[in-house]
Order: structure tokens, then sequence, then C-alpha cells
């Protein structure tokens, strides 16, 4: 990895701009979670559902992790961290 070898100095627009990155994914996960934690409580009330709700849940690790990632891009971008 590397990493940036003298300080970095942000332009408050680029603040702006990662906090609207962390924002959207912190948004974005609390959805998948919300979805997963509701579809749990929905296969507790009625165990036949759960087959139909799994095709619904079974996508949303991904998509947490590509929001992780987005956000994690936007952070290496503005602080210069470069990824090998």
């Amino acid at each position: 990895m590397g990493l940036p070898t003298q300080t970095v100095s942000l332009h408050p627009d680029q603040v702006v701009e990662l906090e609207r990155h962390l924002s959207d994914a912190r948004h974005g996960i609390n959805n998948h979670l919300t979805l997963i934690s509701t579809a749990i409580e929905l296969i507790r009330r009625d165990p036949s559902a759960a087959e139909r709700l799994a095709h619904t849940m079974v996508d949303r690790p991904q998509l947490i992790r590509e929001e992780l990632m987005r956000f994690n891009r936007a952070f290496d971008e503005a602080f210069g961290i470069t990824r090998q």
C-alpha cells in the first residue's frame, strides 16, 4: 500500500465530498441491514417464508461490500493512498 509521505491537506470542498461519500455508504449499508433484519423477523414469524425471503437477502452481503468499496475508493483518492 502506498501511503502519503507528507502531510495531506484537504480543501473544504474535498471534506464535503468525502463526507457525502461516507453518508451515502452509511445510508446504503443501513438500508441493506434493515432489509436483512426485517426478513429475519418475518422468517421467525412465518418459517415457510424463508425460501422466498432468502432470494431477497442473498445478494445483500455483496451490495454491502460494494458500498464499502465505493467509500474506500473516495477515501483513498482524497488522501493519496494507492493500493497494489
